[in-house]
């Protein structure tokens, strides 16, 4: 049972540092003289009335009035006999006299769209058993430890047969999902879509329940017990975070209590035209509690192990896809949006301060410095950053015919240059496989055969290349078609040779990436690697080392790749000490679909310098193919 909102309860949300707001504000069950019922708190400072209205008061405005909390813009009331699974809206009436129905902003459920009223909700009581997980979250440096995430929408992983809609629920998602992901090597889910949002084609980034975990897969203890399980398991769970704007539906927080309270009035600040969304309005400090809130709120109730922050590029900079004219300087006359940057570092610090070992990642695409410099050093404050680089110039490389490549051969050595700028996340998200930008597997140059051995290559560069990864779901298979929201992933696809083969593919790398310290403990490290062969575009072969640096231990790794479908067969490497390499990852081998050009398992150094190495291997090097070398002695 909660309290009500004490006059601190209200200075702390005024002053924007009412980070538990979420105790507070909504529906909580309560009693009051001996009576058991539900408070509703909302903030509406502009409306001239509030009231709590639901089918236990027919929908009745003057049934069920809120009163004013002094002058502090909120409303509160105790209605009895409300419990459990109610629906329920505040009734708002602006200064000119017009009535909104409006969903709670704060609200822990909603009905499952088309419906869009709060549901009282009771979030207490789940017996979580993840605190040998949360020790161990604690304790680790993220920087030095193996992420491999794979990125879920799990409306449209496997649909349901006969059922509709035909959404798997949190409880089956634990049963088929946790095993899946384990077995396939990653140690994330990253989670899209789950914040309650009105319609299944918007992927969930068009929020309208910000507290309320979406009701298509269970309720908030489902999802709850989701994570829980997750975590006893060993996997990570990350959450879409969306603060970077909000959709206009009438029931949700644009013009919330007759004025553009969340939002900007001026749509030059407050409306993203390409998106037809409000953006928040990170200068007022209710607005920037609320969000802060929001964040904590899914860390403390769920467990979370991190967010990745959505389209961050959009909250720091006010032209962000305007035209001359079409927006605000600010205060100093320059593009930055100095109230969003604020706000993110306030949000990195609170968060971060209380949840020790919590990963916050950025999707950001520009050149803005230091999105993972920590507050006190004047960055933002993320320990990741979204490498768009990356991403956007090895899809290009790959997209070349190989006869090409030798004139593009920039496209894969660049990312070097700035690869330690920031602690970067390497991602093939679902905004690379969809909109007529094609599959993953898709996307490769040639035949079917050379798509696959490609799209080999390109994962074993993938995992090779300094940085944590992210695959998007179905792309660890070489799905065909591109994703769709509305639709299951094609899994009739795994009954082909081909594509399980390639699904053994991500399953070994990832493996091999999360034992060997060499390929993730220096990812923030310019010591952990060292370019072997850097400049060979006429061969399109280029080779690196990746290195263990301390505290951890572990063997380099010779990493080799040939972007060509002509074979080497005397490819001499560079390698820094005597003795027998063995090969522990050919893309080529038949077990993954390739062509078991390859016919040696160990090579022996011979003492010949070469790439400014004292020692050398002569490899056979396959076709469209990437090699992993291990030392060994003997």
């Amino acid at each position: 049972m909660h309290a009500r909102l004490t006059e601190f309860d209200l200075h702390l949300f005024n002053e924007g540092k009412h980070y538990a707001l979420y105790h507070k504000f909504g529906a909580h069950l309560a009693s009051e003289g001996g009576q058991s019922g539900t408070r509703f708190a909302v903030w509406a400072p502009n409306a001239t009335s509030v009231s709590v209205v639901g089918p236990f008061n027919a929908w009745d405005g003057r049934a069920n009035p809120m009163r004013p909390c002094q002058s502090s813009g909120v409303w509160e009331l105790f209605v009895a006999d409300v419990g459990v699974g109610n629906e329920y809206k505040y009734e708002i009436k602006s200064r000119n006299g017009a009535l909104f129905l409006k969903a709670d902003p704060v609200g822990f459920a909603m009905q499952l769209r088309p419906g869009n009223c709060s549901v009282v909700s009771d979030l207490s009581g789940y017996e979580w058993s993840d605190d040998a997980w949360l020790q161990r979250r604690a304790a680790c440096n993220p920087l030095r430890t193996p992420i491999s995430i794979y990125e879920l929408h799990l409306g449209s992983w496997q649909h349901v047969a006969g059922r509709s809609p035909p959404f798997l629920t949190w409880a089956e998602a634990a049963e088929r999902v946790i095993p899946y992901v384990l077995e396939q090597g990653f140690t994330h889910i990253e989670l899209i879509g789950v914040a309650e949002h009105p319609l299944d084609a918007s992927w969930g980034y068009q929020v309208v329940g910000y507290f309320a975990p979406t009701s298509r897969h269970g309720s908030p203890q489902d999802f709850m017990c989701f994570v829980d399980r997750c975590h006893q398991a060993g996997l990570g769970v990350l959450l879409d975070w969306v603060p970077a704007h909000f959709p206009k539906d009438a029931h949700g927080l644009a013009e919330f209590d007759g004025t553009h309270l969340y939002e900007h009035a001026d749509p030059r600040q407050g409306e993203h035209r390409d998106w037809g969304t409000h953006i928040f309005n990170y200068g007022r400090h209710e607005v920037r509690n609320f969000l802060i809130a929001n964040a904590l709120y899914w860390l403390d109730y769920y467990h979370l192990d991190g967010l990745r922050v959505d389209a961050v590029a959009s909250m720091l900079y006010l032209d962000y896809s305007r035209e001359a004219g079409d927006w605000l300087p600010n205060r100093n006359g320059g593009r930055e949006n100095l109230e969003a940057i604020e706000f993110l570092r306030e949000f990195n610090t609170v968060a971060h301060g209380q949840y020790p070992g919590l990963l916050t990642i950025a999707e950001e695409s520009t050149a803005f410095p230091g999105v993972t410099t920590p507050v006190h050093a004047g960055g933002l404050g993320f320990n990741f950053k979204w490498n768009m680089g990356w991403m956007n110039d090895t899809l290009r490389y790959f997209a070349k015919d190989p006869v090409h490549r030798s004139f593009e051969h920039g496209l894969i050595t660049f990312s070097f240059m700035y690869a330690w700028s920031e602690n970067f996340i390497l991602p093939i998200s679902h905004d690379e496989v969809v909109h007529g930008k094609r599959s993953l597997l898709d996307k490769m140059p040639g035949d079917q055969w050379q798509q696959r051995a490609n799209y080999r290559l390109f994962v074993g560069f993938m995992m090779a290349h300094p940085g944590k990864k992210l695959l998007f779901m179905g792309q660890e298979w070489g799905q065909w078609a591109e994703w769709s929201e509305a639709r299951s992933l094609d899994w009739h696809l795994l009954a082909e040779a081909n594509h399980r083969g390639l699904q053994r593919l991500v399953r070994d790398l990832n493996r091999i990436y999360v034992h060997r310290a060499s390929l993730h403990g220096s990812d923030a490290d310019r010591n952990g690697f060292r370019w072997i062969d850097l400049h060979n575009s006429a061969e399109s072969l280029f080779a690196f080392l990746r290195l263990a640096t301390a505290p951890d231990a572990g063997e380099p790794l010779v990493c080799l790749f040939n972007g060509t479908p002509i074979p080497r067969n005397d490819y001499w490497v560079g390698v820094p000490r005597a003795g027998r390499y063995t090969v522990i990852m050919d893309t080529d081998a038949e077990i993954y679909g390739g062509s078991g050009y390859r016919s040696q398992t160990d090579l022996y150094t011979v003492e010949r310098p070469c790439h400014g190495l004292p020692f050398a291997l002569r490899v056979q090097m396959p076709p469209l193919a990437a090699l992993l070398l291990e030392p060994h002695d003997g």
